[in-house]
């Protein structure tokens, strides 16, 4: 029998280690400033695209919800397709998808056989409530910033708030996960290691054909096939979320969780993980709180950070920049509404528009899915009943 591997070190089959890797805290630092500034220019080239392109998931329901177009949702789906594509492809040999699956190396962990399902729905159908009052998911609010909108940064700080409540206090578990949990469906108990559609099937097989089925309901249109603003800036969004899989599940990534367990001061919430704009507003906070410290700039913040100066290069170059703020007392208090709701539903659905519908499903998530149609769900009903109210009025 050969030796076996696990993150860090090599084993023989009696559990004597026969290698361990060569420690070099500056090497290693090194590989993770490597993988930030990457993950830098992956959210610039977003920003832009997105600010250019208006890729919006609220917008696409709206449109699909009130005029009946559906461009721009078929846009979002075209990302989602070419991000699934793209990880299911390149888990073949260049990343490592599976790191998804635990919660000490997935970021979050999409993949964890503990399928927890009234999470994402809850957390779905709260984040589509919360991304229509406040006008734009947690990527379109990174957007607005960097356009000029001055609200779109309360509903960043409120947003930020209560993803911190989630993730850092008693909040979420106490009024949440605490009755979630005991309704969970443990995968594992069944032999499956992941909550991944793909079950005991070729992951390359059925990841390939979703994105197969995906892209034919896109490209039936004959009106989005010559949509080629929309086709192109969906393609390059799908391509980014591949991209943050590669840093961070791939050669560089992997490198870093090795040695991890060497370095005297451990860069904060590494893992494999994607694209996804609700967990670094509590980062920011997080960040604050422990004095600004290089080791707690994350993955997550700093691609947030690319979006927002992307955003503002392009509003800048195309002259597209404009100053907003709210138009009254009622506009205020919706969007510090939104925001919260998006805040608590983001991190309890472990992800939002970018972090379930692109990165999660990416990795076949079976929660990735579930979370997807809860929040068109939840914004299509909200959007609906602001029409009947304006109706009414």
């Amino acid at each position: 029998m050969g030796a076996y591997r696990t993150i860090g070190r090599f084993f023989s089959p009696n559990g004597d280690i026969l290698k361990t890797p060569r420690y070099n805290s500056g090497l290693n630092m090194d590989v993770h400033a490597q993988i930030l500034l990457y993950t830098f220019f992956i959210g610039l080239a977003v920003g832009g695209v997105a600010n250019k392109t208006n890729f919006c998931t609220m917008g696409a329901v709206s449109d699909l919800v009130n005029m009946g177009d559906s461009s721009r949702m078929r846009a979002w789906f075209l990302a989602m397709a070419t991000a699934i594509a793209g990880v299911t492809i390149l888990n073949e040999g260049w990343l490592d998808v599976s790191l998804a699956a635990a919660g000490d190396t997935g970021k979050p962990p999409y993949l964890t056989p503990n399928f927890v399902w009234p999470r994402y729905i809850l957390g779905g159908l709260l984040f589509g409530v919360g991304m229509t009052l406040a006008s734009g998911c947690g990527n379109k609010t990174l957007v607005r910033i960097g356009g000029g909108n001055i609200k779109s940064i309360l509903v960043f700080l409120v947003m930020g708030a209560a993803a911190y409540l989630m993730i850092y206090t008693d909040f979420g578990y106490t009024l949440f996960l605490s009755w979630m949990q005991p309704l969970a469906v443990n995968f594992a108990h069944h032999g499956l290691d992941s909550q991944s559609v793909a079950g005991p099937w070729s992951h390359l097989v059925v990841g390939l054909v979703t994105a197969a089925v995906i892209l034919a309901w896109v490209f039936s249109s004959k009106d989005f096939r010559g949509e080629y603003v929309h086709i192109g800036g969906a393609a390059v969004i799908g391509v980014a979320v591949v991209l943050g899989w590669l840093l961070t599940a791939g050669g560089l990534g992997q490198s870093l969780l090795e040695e991890l367990e060497f370095l005297d001061t451990r860069p904060y919430d590494v893992g494999a993980q994607s694209l996804t704009f609700v967990k670094p507003t509590a980062h920011f906070y997080y960040w604050i709180r422990n004095g600004f410290a290089a080791e707690f700039v994350s993955f997550a913040m700093v691609a947030s950070g690319g979006v927002i100066v992307g955003s503002a290069v392009y509003a800048l170059v195309g002259r597209a920049f404009r100053v907003e703020w709210f138009n009254s007392w009622s506009d205020f208090i919706k969007h510090c509404a939104g925001a919260f709701l998006m805040g608590v539903g983001g991190v309890l659905s472990l992800g939002c528009t970018f972090g379930q519908a692109l990165s999660g499903a990416s990795t076949l998530a079976l929660g990735s899915f579930l979370t997807v149609a809860s929040i068109i769900v939840g914004a299509a009903a909200t959007m609906k009943a602001q029409f009947a109210i304006m109706m009414r009025e």
